[in-house]
């Protein structure tokens, strides 16, 4: 073999090897920093999470607006505004409800043994829990009755065809005597008064509705906030182990489902290939009702026991064994991860 062919089946093991070595940092790199972005958004999935439901909401008050609201300008206005106004923010509170999993964790079962809801010991434990539970369904109707309020068109409706005098002889200060009798008929601008008096009328209507929407906004920040400092200022133990425990919770949920995924399959096809092969089925572990009571049972936190969730105190004292001594200030954990 000549010293020429034996250059070129050399040369492309050496050319291949070096791209290697050329290519493989590049790819560890772009690896690393798809890792950095989906750790940051999963950090972040609770901002992620509100800013969609933000969006939502400002689409689906933008789709009321144009699509479906129509002010009848009459003396239905009242009616008309405040339901489209309300309506919908009782409809997302009621959702919240649906799909809160720690609602029906609370009430499931609870007319068969009230002790589920009613605690020996610690009968005040349903109304802290429930009001838990409303903390985070009232998310939904805060924003939509900020959005909608921030845009004035329902609040325009509904506040033209009030009939409370004190309001009447605030609105109408200094206008002409028509503006008492056709007040409703400002939000369509047919009125009989000037275009600078119907114009100063909805402006003002506006103006009074986009207060109300950054009351609500301030107050419920307020509020959030100082229930957050509360529950920290109340809590037993460090920041350090508090994030541990949410880490914990959130790591529990997610191998809850992937085990209950694989029981779920494996049991029904045991099942199946006994029915179809006529076989007796072989014994397939599975845990006792009391154990399944036990461990959907909402979680409290007790001090003198370093416990991180319902299942994790089951399996460690035992199926049957619920200690009455619990504390409630730590049970947002379990409100934003456990199942």
């Amino acid at each position: 073999m000549t010293n020429s062919s034996l250059l070129q089946t050399q040369t492309p093991s050496f050319c291949s090897s070096d791209k290697q070595r050329l290519f493989l940092p590049s790819v560890n790199s772009n690896m690393d920093g798809i890792k950095t972005i989906f750790k940051f958004l999963t950090n972040q999935k609770n901002v992620i999470g509100y800013s969609f439901m933000a969006l939502l909401t400002l689409g689906g008050e933008r789709l009321f607006s144009i699509v479906a609201f129509r002010c009848p300008c009459s003396t239905e206005n009242f009616t008309y505004g405040l339901v489209f106004l309300l309506a919908p923010a009782w409809v997302l509170l009621i959702i919240g409800y649906f799909l809160n999993s720690r609602m029906w964790r609370l009430f499931t079962g609870c007319c068969v043994n009230p002790r589920k809801i009613f605690p020996k010991g610690n009968s005040c434990h349903f109304f802290y829990v429930f009001g838990q539970i409303t903390l985070s369904a009232l998310v939904a109707p805060t924003m939509w009755l900020s959005v909608a309020l921030l845009n004035g068109t329902f609040y325009e409706c509904a506040m033209s065809g009030t009939k409370n005098p004190h309001f009447l002889k605030m609105i109408c200060k200094d206008k002409s005597s028509e503006c008492l009798q056709e007040l409703y008929k400002v939000a369509c601008g047919k009125t009989s008064m000037s275009s600078a008096d119907t114009q100063e009328l909805k402006l003002t209507l506006q103006a009074q509705s986009q207060i109300l929407g950054w009351c609500v906004i301030s107050m419920a920040a307020f509020f959030s906030l100082m229930t957050t400092c509360y529950v920290r200022c109340r809590s037993k133990i460090s920041h350090l182990q508090m994030k541990f425990w949410k880490i914990y919770a959130e790591q529990e949920k997610e191998q809850f489902e992937q085990t209950f995924q694989q029981y779920a399959t494996r049991l029904s096809e045991r099942n199946l290939k006994c029915f179809f092969e006529n076989k007796k089925p072989d014994a397939f572990p599975m845990p006792t009702f009391e154990a399944w009571e036990a461990a959907s049972e909402l979680y409290s936190f007790n001090r003198t026991q370093q416990h991180y969730s319902t299942l994790h105190r089951v399996v460690e004292d035992g199926q049957g064994i619920n200690s009455e001594d619990t504390e409630t200030s730590l049970d947002f954990v379990d409100n934003r991860a456990i199942v």
